[in-house]
């Protein structure tokens, strides 16, 4: 039985903002994007990403900011609602049952990986790594992830912490953690970009990330590019919606989602800033991908000056990215079980969070106990992966940008972007053709 109850409201714009990019912001920041530029062609690469978080990622993240606002529900809910409003099919739904559903399936194997950077951050702070070679830094890592028990521990400690925000609500919760990590996530990157200046390795980093190579510029490359402006933003996983839904009239969505943007694209730069002095002063591999974090960057942390503190800013810094991004997770999960439950936000909350955690132990055991345990040859923690990032989060983008843009009144949609006849003309031609094209594109590579 759905119960009827005022929908909250953001406090204030910046609470929104920083809530917004606190979603965006998340493990991929800290070291895919950077890793990506170097393998990608440097600064062509940046580039490349801009124009496609212009063309695609920002259209979808206001389209989706729409349709919560008009829809003030659950995206479940807010689908069928603003489908039936402009006189569509309220089987629009489906958009946000996927977008939900997407949102849950992540956090439960996200969640294992910031258990990780928990167990990490007590590593480095305790100097485990310190004098390890970078055999016993990799068989510390293989010996971790064949633990099951201390996987379990830290899953359920980064779990527990991510329903703790939620449960106190969008303003006293999401709302009040952003504005918490979000300067400090931002004070200890600059820490560890000013201690890169100091390595010897920055201006190496700094030619990686910014000396555009234009040969490596090919189809493959702009199709990272792609996929990455799609996936950074946190679109099609409900998230968007549901912080839309408690967005006041007064915020002009399109002035918010270019601030966002550039706020997550400058903390992705600022992480490579930090990251690649250290790796490169080191002598260390850049293009390492995941193993760059747990591995790598705790062998350099362990066998340089001041490395025990460093070590552990770091980690610290990539919880609370972590964090951010996992609270986001969770709230459309919660909004649509308190919603559509007798439930409070508090047993909401508790509902939806154990659900994720169980979900998260079969992830977990995927490393180890389950590890012959394979689903369309996949363990489950990569099926989780793959079926999110490859069906239902493009499927979902690509849903809400179409229904915005062909389904939503033109005038309406016009009036509420405060937009000229001219620039709405540029939007709605952007918004209709370019932004649903590079999803399919994202959709089909990923295929």
């Amino acid at each position: 039985m759905a119960k009827s109850h005022t929908h909250a409201q953001w406090s204030s714009r910046m609470g929104f903002v920083l809530a917004a990019t606190g979603s965006a912001v998340g493990l991929g920041n800290i070291w895919k994007f950077p890793y990506m530029i170097g393998q990608s062609g440097g600064a062509a690469f940046v580039l490349v990403y801009l124009a496609c978080i212009a063309m695609i990622g920002l259209p979808i993240l206001v389209s989706e900011w729409m349709i919560g606002r008009r829809g003030q529900k659950n995206p479940i809910n807010t689908m069928s609602e603003v489908a039936a409003a402009n006189g569509r099919s309220r089987n629009w739904a489906v958009v946000g049952a996927t977008g939900v559903l997407g949102a849950f399936l992540i956090l439960s194997f996200y969640s294992v990986i910031g258990g990780w950077a928990l167990s990490y951050m007590g590593d480095m702070a305790s100097g485990s790594f310190s004098g390890m070679d970078k055999d016993a830094v990799g068989g510390a890592f293989t010996a971790f992830l064949a633990d099951p028990g201390s996987l379990l521990v830290w899953h359920s400690v980064f779990m527990a912490l991510t329903v703790g925000v939620v449960a106190m609500g969008v303003s006293g919760g999401l709302e009040r953690a952003s504005k918490l990590m979000m300067p400090a996530l931002g004070i200890l990157l600059m820490v560890l970009v000013a201690y890169g200046t100091t390595t010897g390795g920055f201006g190496a980093a700094v030619q990686y990330l910014f000396n555009p190579d234009w040969s490596k510029l090919d189809g493959k490359v702009v199709l990272a590019a792609l996929g990455h402006a799609f996936f950074t933003l946190s679109l099609g996983m409900g998230i968007m919606m549901a912080y839309g839904s408690y967005l006041g009239q007064d915020v002009n969505l399109l002035r918010t989602a270019r601030t966002v943007v550039l706020m997550d694209t400058v903390i992705a730069i600022a992480a490579g800033l930090a990251i690649f002095p250290i790796v490169f002063a080191n002598g260390l591999d850049p293009a390492a991908g995941p193993g760059l974090i747990f591995v790598t960057l705790p062998l350099a942390f362990g066998n340089i000056s001041g490395g025990l503190v460093l070590g552990t800013i770091f980690f610290l810094l990539l919880t609370f990215a972590a964090l951010t991004s996992a609270i986001s997770l969770l709230e459309p999960v919660v909004e649509l079980v308190e919603e559509r439950t007798p439930l409070s936000r508090l047993g909401a909350t508790a509902v939806a969070g154990m659900a994720t955690w169980a979900l998260g132990i079969a992830a977990l055991l995927s490393f180890n106990v389950w590890g012959d345990v394979l689903i369309f040859g996949l363990n489950i923690f990569d099926l989780l992966d793959q079926l999110t990032s490859k069906f239902l989060l493009p499927l979902t983008g690509l849903g809400a940008i179409v229904f915005a843009a062909w389904y939503l009144d033109r005038d309406s949609v016009r009036k509420e972007l405060g937009l000229s006849a001219g620039a709405f003309g540029v939007w709605s031609f952007v918004a209709r053709f370019v932004a649903p094209a590079g999803v399919l594109i994202v959709f089909v590579s990923n295929l």
